[in-house]
């Protein structure tokens, strides 16, 4: 018989509610807790404790509270440099892989839990857990969702209030409600940051 571990990691239909593994559950979200209560410029104890509860986290990352995380970042792996502004919430009810150097702008959200279209078994506690991956050098835009079981490349903005319930490849700017790949990186970008302003090498 599949134990309730695999069933969490691997897709399959559990009951979150199970004692055992709320009791975990819990134990992780009590020790994270202490993140969202500390003073803004305690970065090194900040880091330290996100290096404690996430899965695996690089140097110099920074999450700026609130930080929302179902198991205290026990599913979470984090590359290097990676940046969440306010309010950001992680369903890390299995694993969500961030590379290095990707930013999140505030209140995104990404989930890895969803509960089954079946009335009965939505009812009894039921829900299913995809992981999400996303690439190096990403920049997700304020409000995005993100859904369970979305892979996103390297190099891809995401327009800010975007939906994002399929694949998005990489080096690509994509965006909208769901969200669509609109166009790639290409060597305009090189040359103009943001509508007609051009990238001036003294500011740089």
């Amino acid at each position: 018989m599949m134990d309730i571990k695999t069933k969490m990691h691997e897709c399959h239909l559990y009951n979150p509610n199970k004692p055992e593994l709320m009791a975990e559950q819990h134990k992780c979200i009590a020790k994270f807790e202490k993140f969202n209560s500390l003073p803004f410029d305690a970065n090194k104890e900040k880091e330290q404790l996100i290096k404690e509860c996430f899965a695996s986290c690089g140097e110099n990352c920074f999450i700026t509270a609130p930080f929302h995380t179902v198991w205290g970042g026990k599913h979470i792996h984090f590359g290097n440099g990676v940046y969440c502004n306010f309010g950001c919430t992680f369903i890390d009810d299995t694993y969500i892989y961030v590379g290095d150097k990707t930013m999140f702008g505030p209140n995104v959200t990404i989930a890895t839990a969803g509960h089954p279209i079946e009335p009965k078994l939505r009812e009894d506690g039921y829900q299913y857990n995809a992981p999400v991956k996303i690439g190096r050098n990403c920049w997700i835009g304020a409000n995005c969702t993100i859904l369970p079981g979305v892979n996103i490349g390297d190099n891809v903005v995401i327009g800010a209030g975007s939906l994002v319930n399929k694949d998005i490849p990489s080096n690509v700017v994509a965006f909208g409600n769901p969200c669509k790949v609109y166009r790639e990186v290409n060597e305009k970008d090189k040359t103009y940051f943001f509508k007609d302003k051009k990238i001036e090498d003294e500011e740089l």
